[in-house]
């Protein structure tokens, strides 16, 4: 039996590492193109994980203290927000979070799986990239042009009291909604519309950008596939069914993994824009958890904030916290039903 020698492995090491520097020397192009990614990783990222201390301390940055230098409270903001004086709050804003999140993935998830299946039917190459690109548009559009549009379109009318002449004409879509009966003050900042306009809105503007993943998917499916199951007397939604679905179903799988770990990872710009005057008349379904940390906690009122910026850390780092546990719980379930996981 030949056993290796210290020198042996010594330089078979020697010879790995000069395979891996001449290897890195070869390509540090690409190497180099990773310099501003990783850069964006470290000050975005990672660097901010440490501002979470922020959460456990006595802090406000409206005497100037210092954040590491600010008195420990432990769990205090933590138990104030969750069974303390702010608790009814806190609730209502992580109940609509997740009722809007959970519509979201209700409606949002099924509709760019609907579009890739509708593209991958289109023969007509110019005509299906003409369709896509039309459809990827609107994820370009700025949310500030995307709610001005709304408001624009769902305008109320604005009528002078003393002379009765019209100052501002209706939108378009409130004059319809009038004569369909669905009559609303302004229906941007009505509780009853906004989940649905928030939807709406979203859909529209993600919907095409996000079949893309899926239109590669069904790309990828081999054509024998179909040819075997057009042989076999099979009709054009058995097809989808039986070949189509269970092609893509690892990207579907890992999809609504990202997709619930997002779940209470809803920004407040929406929702600010569309509610520009902070109207508490529709804080009843849009209050969020993001909304509630920047109304409550960041936006000085009266020369001072409304609540320490510690409380608001507080809020924000649990709204981490449950989209990590959804994360992993949700990928383990996947992994344990089904061959398909995320990690």
């Amino acid at each position: 039996m030949i056993r290796a020698t210290e020198r042996d492995i010594e330089n078979l090491e020697k010879s790995y590492w000069k395979k891996q520097g001449r290897s890195l020397l070869k390509d540090w192009r690409l190497y180099a193109m990773l310099v501003p990614v990783l850069f964006f990783l470290v000050c975005w990222k990672y660097l901010p994980i440490a501002s979470l201390v922020m959460s456990f301390k006595n802090y406000s940055n409206v005497d100037g203290s210092d954040v590491w230098n600010s008195v420990n409270v432990g769990l205090y903001w933590f138990q104030d927000l969750l069974v303390g004086n702010r608790s009814a709050d806190f609730w209502k804003a992580f109940r609509n979070t997740f009722v809007l999140s959970f519509y979201g993935l209700f409606f949002g998830f099924p509709v760019p799986i609907i579009l890739a299946l509708l593209f991958s039917e289109i023969k007509c190459t110019w005509y299906r990239a003409t369709l896509q690109v039309l459809s990827y548009l609107p994820h370009f559009v700025s949310t500030v042009v995307v709610t001005t549009l709304v408001t624009m379109l769902l305008r109320p009318s604005v009528v002078d009291p003393n002379t009765g002449k019209m100052l501002t004409a209706a939108g378009p879509l409130a004059m319809l909604f009038e004569k369909m009966g669905v009559v609303s003050n302004n229906m941007v900042i009505d509780p009853k519309c906004f989940r649905a306009i928030y939807q709406l809105t979203g859909i529209w503007s993600d919907a095409g950008y996000g079949s893309i993943v899926y239109f590669a998917a069904v790309l990828g499916i081999s054509p024998t596939n179909y040819e075997a199951a057009r042989i076999d007397g099979a009709s054009k939604m058995q097809q989808v069914r039986y070949v189509t679905i269970p092609g893509m179903l690892s990207t579907l799988v890992i999809m609504l993994i990202l997709r619930i770990g997002s779940l209470f990872s809803i920004g407040y710009e929406k929702v600010i824009l569309l509610n520009p005057t902070g109207s508490r008349n529709v804080w009843e379904t849009a209050q969020l958890i993001s909304t509630y940390v920047y109304y409550e906690g960041m936006a000085s009122s009266g020369g001072g904030a409304k609540m320490a910026q510690s409380e608001a850390a507080a809020a924000d780092m649990f709204n981490s916290l449950l989209a990590m546990v959804l994360v992993i719980g949700s990928n383990k379930i996947s992994r344990r039903v089904s061959d398909t996981s995320l990690y």
